[in-house]
């Protein structure tokens, strides 16, 4: 416990561990800041973000500013004195104004080896770009994008079949984790902070439902990463007799035929050829159905050998 009163800033499950990690070393969070409750479900009710859910059950004020940079929430936080302000996936970029308000900076949970990955999706786009092993970093926020002084980090082998929900879980409690040292190090201070070398950065932007778009002419290891990396939103998707066909979980094969061609559609086994190589698609879901195994897909829509997938779809990204 470093005995700082502590603001945390964080929005989605990811942040959770984190905060309880806080909550559970007995820090002084003085305040919880997430986004406003957003409207979901087919009521599109509204919902609190689970960080703000956590925060309540323990009481902790929460407040849910539209903008972080107005200047009312910004002298909200100033009288709140914060020695440390902890960011993980908060959703909102931090003005000058704030960054320069606690004495030990803003310390953010990032979901990458930084300076790799930059941006809003780092898990996904490691997996989607095959990557085979990632970690997560710990460091001192600027006015840039995830480009401050890094204070620790931590790897972790990426199996080449690991999606995007497990590494998900796996990296919110390793990056807690984390959290923790960090503060500890920063309390002893024994703990240098390292500048980010930009010519080795990358980006890893916001995901668009277009970026699902299987493209057939692609290989079977690169539509795969595809599948493992939008497991949750926005799936990988092809067409399938005019209707969008969700693809959740694959198996590579070594089939061959034209790209796009089901080479098998029996007995559970449901090939589809690739450029090279091809893939056994084992989770899918039509649009506005349950989530199935292909033994349950197949049983309940048929599909020949030789049918093609992807025909009818919009435009294809190349991948």
């Amino acid at each position: 416990m470093t005995g700082w009163r502590i603001i945390f800033m964080g929005t989605p499950g990811f942040a959770c561990p984190t905060l309880q990690g806080l909550i559970d070393r007995g820090e002084n969070i003085v305040a919880v800041v997430t986004q406003p409750d957003r409207p979901k479900g087919r009521g599109q009710k509204l919902m609190p973000p689970p960080v703000k859910e956590l925060a309540e059950k323990y009481g902790i004020p929460v407040y849910q500013p539209l903008k972080v940079r107005n200047p009312e929430f910004v002298e909200i936080v100033r009288e709140l004195k914060p020695d440390a302000i902890v960011v993980v996936a908060f959703g909102q970029i931090l003005p000058k104004a704030l960054l320069d308000i606690p004495h030990h900076g803003c310390i953010n949970v990032h979901a990458s080896l930084l300076p790799r990955y930059r941006g809003a999706a780092p898990l996904n786009w490691c997996i989607i770009n095959g990557e085979i092993e990632t970690g997560v970093t710990t460091m001192l926020m600027d006015v840039g994008l995830d480009t401050g002084d890094m204070l620790l980090s931590r790897r972790t082998p990426l199996d080449e079949n690991e999606d995007i929900v497990s590494l998900h879980d796996r990296m919110a409690t390793m990056g807690a984790g984390l959290l923790a040292e960090t503060l500890d190090r920063i309390s002893a201070g024994d703990l240098v902070p390292q500048p980010q070398n930009d010519a080795d950065t990358c980006y890893a932007p916001m995901l668009k439902k277009e970026d699902g778009i299987i493209n057939w002419h692609a290989d079977a290891r690169t539509i795969h990463n595809l599948v493992r990396g939008l497991a949750v939103w926005p799936g990988a998707s092809t067409v399938i007799d005019n209707q969008v066909l969700k693809i959740l979980r694959t198996r590579i094969g070594e089939g061959s035929g034209e790209p796009g061609t089901v080479l098998q559609a029996a007995k559970g086994s449901f090939e589809v050829a690739c450029q090279t190589g091809s893939l056994f698609l084992q989770e899918l879901q039509l649009a506005g159905k349950k989530r199935l195994d292909s033994a349950s897909f197949l049983a309940g829509y048929p599909v020949s050998v030789g049918t093609t997938l992807g025909v009818g779809q919009p435009e294809v990204p190349q991948l």
